[in-house]
């Protein structure tokens, strides 16, 4: 098929001058600004000049669920430029709610024959979801990789962060700053990661406050992922007294907080707010949010790792690839009330 500049152009959003350069190997075009044309050149499956197939060694489909959380964009760039890296072509595929479903980008990648598909908390991750899907593409054989999720049976690579410890260390962490009634706030519980979180979290309040069932089904409310589920069950949980809460994301702590202030309560003085992910800019929210951070550049390096072995046929270990969170302590966490006045207590008698 006759390749059309203006087709080029339109799909990679730039000129058709940049896109004639690009397609005959001229200077004065950046590295980021050629892949573009690339990936168009592919997606719309021209072919390749001769002097630029020897670039690629061709195509792999990146499933995200969607960009307005940053942790996917943080992972799309990871994934991407490892896949550039080695070679291959990325080829984005987003979800958006209403818009193209995991499987119709399935059907669209196959059509153009792309090397290999890594899927991030795709429907991998949905223990209601049916994942003969997956099968079928291994039974190809089309070499995947899924990130954040598990499959029982599937013979593939899983790679993700170790959600139930999360859940601990967020306990642990509001534990030695005095707080006591801790609240859990996450997404639906059919997502597998949702359920380590809160199996973490139980765990710790057993172990380490004596909490029974009884006590942990109050202090735990799931709703829909985002800030407007984090500031809805988080204003649950305020009503029953908690100071410290627990998120399954950094957006539905960023939720929590925004609820707390309704209250006209202070956040970390009235309350300590734990997220999850340290996406990219959390940093700087007021107040800088303390999270569990994923690993996300090794987890993207490691996905991407396992799939070229795949592709180029080094038979890469089937398993679950797990990664460890990192506890990243900053403002919105603090030491409980009852903990200060203690210590101020303390101070005044040993001053008089």
């Amino acid at each position: 098929m006759r390749a059309r500049l203006s087709d080029i152009a339109r799909q990679a959003e730039v000129s058709e001058a940049t896109v004639s350069r690009v397609l005959n190997d001229r200077p004065g075009v950046s590295t980021e600004t050629r892949q573009a044309v690339l990936t168009a050149l592919d997606v719309l499956g021209y072919e390749r000049p001769e002097r630029l197939r020897k670039r690629s060694a061709g195509l792999v489909g990146l499933i995200v669920p969607e960009l307005e959380n940053p942790i996917f964009p943080a992972f799309a760039q990871t994934i991407e430029s490892a896949l550039s890296q080695s070679g291959f072509t990325p080829v984005l595929c987003t979800q958006t709610p209403g818009g193209v479903t995991e499987d119709e980008y399935v059907e669209m990648l196959l059509d153009r024959q792309v090397s290999g598909i890594v899927f991030v908390s795709g429907l991998h991750a949905d223990t209601t979801a049916d994942h003969e899907r997956y099968r079928r593409l291994v039974q190809r054989p089309l070499p995947i990789v899924l990130i954040n999720g598990y499959a029982e049976g599937l013979d593939a690579p899983f790679i993700f962060c170790d959600d139930r410890l999360a859940g601990e260390l967020a306990v642990s962490h509001l534990v030695a700053l005095g707080h006591t009634r801790i609240g859990f706030v996450s997404g639906p519980d059919r997502f597998l990661n949702v359920q380590r979180k809160l199996a973490g979290y139980r765990a710790a309040m057993r172990r380490e406050l004596g909490a029974s069932d009884r006590e942990l089904d109050e202090l735990v409310a799931l709703t829909l992922f985002g800030v407007e589920g984090g500031e809805v069950a988080a204003g649950q949980l305020l009503s029953r007294g908690v100071t410290g809460i627990v998120c399954g994301s950094d957006l539905m702590a960023l939720g929590a907080i925004r609820a707390a202030r309704r209250r006209e309560l202070s956040v970390p003085r009235d309350v300590s707010v734990v997220g999850f992910d340290d996406s990219p800019l959390i940093a700087f929210t007021d107040p800088p949010l303390t999270t569990l951070r994923q690993p996300v550049a090794a987890m993207g390096n490691a996905a991407i790792r396992q799939l070229v072995d795949e592709i180029n046929g080094h038979g890469a270990p089937r398993s679950e690839y797990v990664f460890s969170p990192e506890l990243v302590v900053r403002g919105s966490t603090a030491i409980h009330k009852a903990g200060r006045t203690a210590e101020s207590v303390d101070v005044t008698a040993a001053l008089t």
